[in-house]
């Protein structure tokens, strides 16, 4: 009777994927008192209350647009929420982020999946025999980031077969949740509601890859047209945003594609022939050493060289973003200049 009785034992993978990863709500705190003491500290606590102060000031500019990069996993990590947020109160008004960042995280989850706290410390051939990836302490059931990829081949085979920039395709993701999300606070469906463009400049290197590769093939042996993702639209359209917008501020978390794509937007309107001010404001969290050349450690100084971003109000900081992102955005929401921004809306420029 007792082993009738007995609860089931779990698989090793459920054992594995057992604890979800729980996303950070930065209206459940107030970071103000924290942020204000850290003004007055050293390192990189005085950068991040720097940081904090030059994000309020692009809030309470009304010329000012804001443009959030996102690289790295800090939506797997426990961030999802924040960004969602961060569209939800008007605190950006356009996103320029990875693949992985929309596809394998934020769509993921979407569909009612979730990352689970793991750790590094594990065999990861063991991992592997199980189906599960790892994103240095977190893991992902691979069987079910198959399901996103083989959901953005239904999304992708159900669209006209033409070239498409990741703005315009991430809208049909957007609109696509509307009737088939799994969970509330989604980027990508809040981005589609609130007329807020995203752009992906390196789209397929994500699971929309393997989606978007599976619907050409499968078109190719139907002798059929295609859908393509168009990367030079991309480079066009956010760029026709920074001409649009006049006065920009960025919050770029992490480097990489994402926040050189954006930069570049100055020196592609003057390439244009078309005035573009150097981005005013920005602040740029990341962990990348700036002293091998590479372009995702670049200071911020090093790209007013090449007229990308102005250095009166530019802040480094150094750290991990999970750590001291959400301090930085909950002291935002909390000092409150979103309540008086005008809403951009820049997706309707590609009505």
């Amino acid at each position: 009777m007792k082993a009738a009785t007995a609860k089931k034992a779990k698989s090793p993978k459920a054992q594995l994927l057992s604890k979800p990863v729980k996303h950070i709500d930065i209206t459940s705190f107030d970071a103000r008192p924290i942020i204000d003491q850290m003004v007055n500290m050293s390192f990189t606590s005085r950068d991040l209350g720097k940081a904090a102060e030059i994000y309020n000031m692009m809030l309470a500019d009304k010329k000012c647009s804001i443009i959030l990069t996102i690289a790295g996993s800090t939506s797997a990590g426990g961030c999802m929420k924040l960004y969602a947020d961060l569209i939800r109160f008007n605190m950006v008004d356009a996103i320029v982020a990875t693949g992985a960042t929309v596809v394998d995280m934020d769509f993921f989850e979407a569909l009612g999946y979730k990352h689970y706290q793991g750790t590094p410390f594990i065999d990861d051939k063991l991992l592997r025999d199980n189906y599960i990836d790892r994103i240095y302490d977190t893991y992902i059931d691979e069987e079910q980031l198959q399901a996103c990829d083989h959901t953005i081949g239904k999304i992708t085979d159900s669209l006209k077969p033409r070239p498409y920039s990741s703005r315009e395709y991430i809208k049909e993701m957007g609109k696509w949740l509307t009737k088939n999300s799994k969970k509330k606070d989604s980027l990508v469906q809040l981005a589609y509601e609130h007329d807020v463009p995203i752009f992906c400049p390196a789209f397929t290197d994500s699971s929309a890859g393997f989606g978007l590769v599976v619907h050409q093939v499968k078109r190719m042996k139907e002798k059929k047209p295609y859908l393509t993702i168009d990367s030079i639209a991309d480079f066009r359209e956010l760029t026709d945003i920074k001409i649009k917008a006049g006065t920009t501020g960025l919050l770029m978390i992490g480097g990489g594609v994402p926040k050189n794509f954006t930069q570049d937007t100055v020196v592609c309107a003057e390439i244009l022939g078309k005035e573009a001010e150097m981005h005013k404001y920005a602040v740029q969290i990341t962990v990348a050493d700036s002293r091998d050349g590479a372009c995702s450690s670049s200071t911020l100084k090093e790209a007013c060289s090449w007229g990308k971003v102005d250095t009166a109000y530019e802040q480094m900081v150094y750290a991990e973003a999970g750590s001291v992102l959400p301090l930085l955005a909950s002291d935002a929401y909390h000092r409150g200049h979103w309540k008086k921004r005008a809403k951009r809306s820049f997706a309707k420029l590609f009505a």
